[in-house]
């Protein structure tokens, strides 16, 4: 059984474990290779341990908790940073998916669908009613995000281990709309 749950101080360890292993798993070929190979379960673990130790950021992350292997996935939400182009001229209250990451052997099972949902019930609950994603443009996730509602509202160039890559933006304007689809495809 698992459960996805608001993620708690001591989960910092095993987030910064599934963090590395989901980069070096997705971002192989995409990302250089010393970047990917120089990353830390003890960095990315203190990291996280920051974020989960601030009241108002870690109302924003949630983990795929397994009975049996613990965390399995993870995601994380808050404020927009960097709105796309594509919203602009909007009278929205825009958030951010940050991050959403499961284990390469945990995936194919509905675990991100179900922390996306949970990140998208936290949007809201902040007073968003719109939430942006940005991912590598060349990232086979992208048909995830796009089975799921998220429209193509922006791109950018961003700098990632001395490399530039180009990144696109998702948007889901309605919130409720994913949800509203998973449960369509279930009850079919």
């Amino acid at each position: 059984m698992i459960r996805i749950r608001r993620a708690h101080k001591n989960d910092a360890t095993a987030i910064g474990r599934v963090h590395v292993e989901t980069w070096q798993a997705t971002y192989a070929g995409l990302l250089p290779d010393a970047m990917l190979v120089g990353m830390s379960d003890v960095r990315q673990s203190a990291y996280w341990s920051r974020v989960l130790g601030d009241p108002r950021e870690s109302r924003g992350v949630f983990v795929a908790d397994d009975e049996d292997m613990g965390v399995v996935g993870f995601g994380s939400c808050g404020p927009v940073r960097d709105p796309p182009e594509g919203l602009s001229g909007r009278e929205i209250r825009v958030g951010e998916v940050y991050t959403l990451y499961v284990e390469p052997d945990f995936q194919n099972r509905g675990l991100g669908r179900r922390l996306l949902d949970a990140l998208f019930r936290q949007l809201r609950a902040d007073g968003c009613d719109t939430a942006v994603l940005w991912m590598l443009a060349e990232n086979p996730t992208r048909f995830f995000y796009e089975g799921l509602g998220g429209e193509r509202v922006g791109e950018r160039v961003d700098t990632l281990g001395g490399v530039d890559v180009e990144e696109m933006a998702f948007a889901w304007h309605d919130l409720e709309a994913p949800l509203i689809r998973r449960k369509l495809a279930t009850e079919e």
